[in-house]
């Protein structure tokens, strides 16, 4: 009789009964209980190694700290980015960049024309003054907690990259306006801003600058002068390059132009440091081909008491704390020596000439007089160039003091802002920051702006310096009025003429009310109203409004 196969019937026949098969609804249940007791015994095993790993983790960390110590353990950190507690070839990359001296340089886009030996060059010079370490408001060095390693890019910037470069004229040509573009005081980007308060702001966490392109390159090569790491476009908005025409000529324009650009004074293994100055501005005179640059000047304005601000990282990713801070640097200005001239001289057949007069001097130049057909003030100029930038100065913001004389003439309130840094510079922070690119540059609070109020914003430093100085009773008592009332980091307030405060809330208040569901909030003075759906537009118009009604019926009649 043969054998039967395994997986092959056997003949039909008596034999010992099979077990019943389970039913399938104890089967499925069953194959259940079983799935739970497995994932149950894996999350269990997941979990333990989870504690493992970071017993593990804090036994290096503890081992890291006593063989390197804290100073040693935070050089260490800033290059380990993915926190494993060893140094791979990628992260030590930097440190041996800066051991070599091959610090990767950025490969900026050819120019369009190619280098032209009889074209016309100019010498610019660079004026630097450093940041005066006494302007900052809490991050001298030892002074809350802040290191002297965190500053040492600060510290060290004391003089220009460059002292001059030589340019070619044509380089300026991106500051000529666009085709057809041509009326006077009519502003054009030269670099638009790609951000917004809807789209965020770029990485903190950043060393190097990206490539710059198009009418980037001669921003970049200028800025470059001052510090070898320019970031031509900034991390927060309004980035870019605004112009606009001052003067025209049958052959030359003046443009006028106001740039938003950064510094990063640090490299690995110290973390970033950003150096943000208020803005740059300045003024070329080139002819309209852009074959000769007459004049050429770019500054940090230096007009108030503060004009920089700086931030940094304490630690490796985006989510480190960042200290901030605000300074003043006295000068930071590029100018042309003189305007531009030939490098070779030819005569009228095409001959080289000598350019040295026999007696060894180099031959004068000699320049016709430009005869400017329209002509448009710097003041005029700076404001079109301020409000392309910032929407919410189509409301006129006058100086502290110049606001309440306006009011009393005008028997209006004052709508007053106080705050840590400039509105309308980039050394303005935070708060201020959110304020001007929300609720301050919507249409219905502009309307109710100019119609009812004269309004202002003044820096908390310049006020104190006001209430301190004696020869003026009157301003001091204004600013004294002011601080009274003031919160850090932004105070809004609504004031008589005389510098009484009727109503003010602080910004940070503000946006956290703003923050919340209407059905929330208890203080009906901040209640959302229905007529607008942008729940910080309707609470700032109920701020406004509520000011209205406490401050109208005390107005002199």
């Amino acid at each position: 009789m043969g054998r039967t196969r395994p997986g092959e019937r056997g003949p039909a026949g008596p034999g010992p009964a099979a077990p019943p098969a389970p039913p399938p609804r104890r089967a499925r249940a069953l194959a259940l209980v079983g799935a739970l007791l497995a994932a149950a015994a894996a999350a269990a095993a997941a979990r333990a190694f989870a504690r493992y790993s970071e017993a593990q983790a804090a036994a290096r960390q503890d081992s890291a700290l006593k063989t390197l110590g804290t100073e040693g353990l935070f050089l260490f950190s800033s290059l380990d980015t993915d926190r494993d507690m060893y140094i791979s070839p990628e992260e030590f990359k930097p440190i041996a960049e800066k051991l070599t001296g091959s610090t990767p340089t950025a490969d900026y886009e050819e120019e369009e024309l190619p280098p032209d030996p009889s074209e016309e060059t100019l010498t610019i010079e660079a004026r630097f003054q450093p940041l005066l370490p006494e302007s900052m408001t809490k991050s001298k060095d030892g002074f809350l907690g802040v290191s002297r390693l965190a500053l040492s890019g600060l510290r060290n910037w004391t003089m220009a990259a460059s002292p001059s470069a030589v340019f070619a004229a044509r380089h300026f040509r991106p500051f000529l306006p666009p085709q057809g573009h041509v009326e006077l005081g009519e502003p054009w980007w030269i670099i638009p801003s790609e951000l917004s308060v809807f789209t965020g702001y770029l990485s903190n966490n950043r060393f190097y600058p990206p490539p710059p392109k198009g009418k980037e390159v001669i921003i970049y090569r200028l800025l470059s002068m001052f510090h070898p790491r320019p970031f031509v476009k900034t991390r927060f908005a309004p980035q870019g390059a605004v112009a606009c025409l001052t003067a025209i000529s049958d052959f030359y324009y003046t443009v006028m132009f106001r740039i938003h650009a950064e510094f990063q004074l640090s490299e690995p293994p110290d973390f970033p440091f950003w150096f943000s100055p208020g803005q740059f501005t300045g003024h070329v005179i080139l002819s309209k081909d852009a074959s000769h640059v007459r004049d050429f000047r770019l500054f940090v304005p230096n007009h108030r008491s503060l004009n920089v601000d700086m931030e940094w990282l304490y630690g490796a990713s985006e989510s480190s704390n960042m200290e901030v801070d605000i300074g003043y640097i006295p000068q930071m200005e590029l100018e042309a020596l003189g305007p531009s001239v030939p490098s070779v001289i030819l005569d009228e057949d095409g001959n080289l000439i000598d350019s040295r007069l026999p007696s060894g001097e180099p031959l004068q130049f000699v320049f016709e007089e430009i005869q400017w057909q329209q002509e448009l003030s710097w003041e005029e100029a700076a404001r079109r160039l301020e409000v392309a930038m910032y929407p919410f100065k189509k409301v006129t913001y006058l100086p502290f003091t110049e606001a309440f004389d306006q009011a009393k003439a005008k028997n209006k309130l004052v709508h007053s802002i106080l705050l840590w840094g400039a509105l309308d510079d980039q050394s303005c922070q935070c708060s201020g920051r959110t304020l001007r690119e929300t609720v301050l540059e919507s249409s219905p609070i502009l309307a109710l702006l100019n119609e009812s109020f004269i309004s202002t914003w003044s820096l908390v430093k310049e006020l104190e310096d006001l209430q301190n100085n004696q020869e003026n009773p009157a301003h001091q008592k204004l600013a004294g009025l002011h601080l009274e009332k003031y919160s850090f980091p932004v105070e809004m307030m609504i004031c008589l003429p005389n510098g009484t405060v009727v109503h003010h809330i602080n910004a940070n208040y503000f946006l956290d009310i703003t923050s919340m569901k209407p059905e929330d909030i208890e203080n009906h003075v901040f209640s959302f109203s229905s007529t607008f759906e942008d729940p910080s537009t309707a609470t700032y118009m109920q701020f406004l409004k509520e000011g209205l009604r406490r401050g109208l019926p005390l107005l002199q009649p």
